[in-house]
């Protein structure tokens, strides 16, 4: 078991070399970089209706920088690290990211690593709770629904998930947004930020009532697409199991049903469940929380990333990249390895991977 830990642990280091030359390929395609920004913002135009590549800066001829002093254009390149070729950006990047230094943002005057340790907070909140909350229901109820598949609970909760899983997030957010947080005559939550303005002035038990009442709506808007999905994912892992061999011979063994359920059945239909930790995570931490940071005005890491790259803040923009796609990885390796707690009969010792 060791030496596999150590075997992915290695693997990710080639995996982040991989993805970031990928995307920095990518980005230097892409037209309206921090150059022609600074320069559009400069000339009092709009930086998306800027041309010209962000691989190489600005010629002096070229449209963006027309009726600018060729100095000062060069002067903006150097300042962005654009007088360089994209080769030399690229090695420079790569040492720095192996120190985790991962540079300063263009736009907002901090360090990347500050700017992410100061929004992390927030995506954490979100992420977190919601997985922890989606689990601890989800579970529970999909065992539920396979003991009593077919009864009347089953057909009415299945509608509920059904529906649950048809509604986006962000409209099922709108939704408790206009009945809970003043839309209608309730207004019983709020709709902004993660703690209240007077939040430093409140006790300890009143900041930690604070925080939830905050997350409340936020976290439930994420939960309901989730909760779905992992509900029936562990329904149809239990009614698949139950109709297995070994379950008939442990009731004709006299074992009682709850012994039948959690002592064997139990292990074996988790297997599927726990595959889908690492995915559904990242979905909730990263993917999921964009929207609901931007409706209830949350200030995380989703969002920070999105802006950055609107404004070409390309330094942000890799460095969330490489904080994400290192976070993905070792989510991944701990989904592996809660396979042996659940079932130790996995080895992966015995595996190449």
């Amino acid at each position: 078991m060791f030496a596999y830990i150590v075997r992915r642990l290695l693997l990710i280091i080639p995996t982040l070399v991989i993805i970031l030359l990928v995307n920095f390929v990518i980005v230097q395609a892409a037209p309206g970089g921090p150059v022609e920004q600074a320069i559009a913002h400069l000339q009092g135009i709009g930086g998306g209706s800027v041309g010209g590549s962000s691989g190489d800066g600005i010629s002096g001829g070229s449209r963006a920088s027309r009726g600018l002093d060729p100095k000062l254009i060069k002067d903006i390149e150097r300042q962005y690290g654009f007088d360089k070729p994209a080769p030399e950006r690229l090695w420079l990047m790569l040492k720095n990211y192996a120190h985790l230094d991962f540079g300063n943002s263009f736009f907002r005057g901090k360090s990347v690593i500050d700017l992410i340790l100061e929004k992390m907070p927030v995506t954490i909140s979100l992420g977190l709770w919601a997985t922890l909350i989606t689990y601890l229901v989800s579970i529970p109820l999909g065992i539920r629904k396979a003991v009593r598949h077919g009864s009347s609970f089953d057909v009415w909760s299945s509608t509920a998930i059904v529906i649950g899983y048809a509604m986006p997030a962000f409209l099922f957010a709108m939704f408790l947004i206009v009945v809970f947080a003043g839309g209608t005559s309730l207004n019983w939550f709020p709709v902004r930020g993660l703690v209240s303005e007077n939040f430093e002035e409140l006790s300890t038990v009143g900041k930690i009532a604070d925080y939830f009442w905050h997350l409340v709506l936020p976290v439930t808007s994420l939960v309901i697409g989730g909760f779905a999905t992992l509900t029936i994912l562990t329904k149809n892992s239990f009614l698949n199991e139950i109709t297995r061999q070994y379950v008939v011979t442990a009731r004709a063994k006299g074992l009682s049903e709850r012994r039948v359920l959690y002592g064997h059945v139990f292990r074996n239909a988790m297997l599927l469940v726990i595959s889908g930790i690492p995915q559904a995570f990242i979905a909730v931490f990263f993917a999921g929380s964009l929207l609901i940071e931007v409706i209830f005005s949350l200030d995380g890491l989703g969002r920070m990333s999105y802006e950055a790259a609107l404004s070409r803040d390309y330094p942000v923009v890799f460095g969330s990249l490489f904080i994400f796609t290192l976070f993905g990885l070792l989510i991944k390796l701990i989904g592996d390895l809660c396979y042996t707690l659940v079932d130790p009969r996995i080895d992966f010792a015995a595996r190449n991977a």
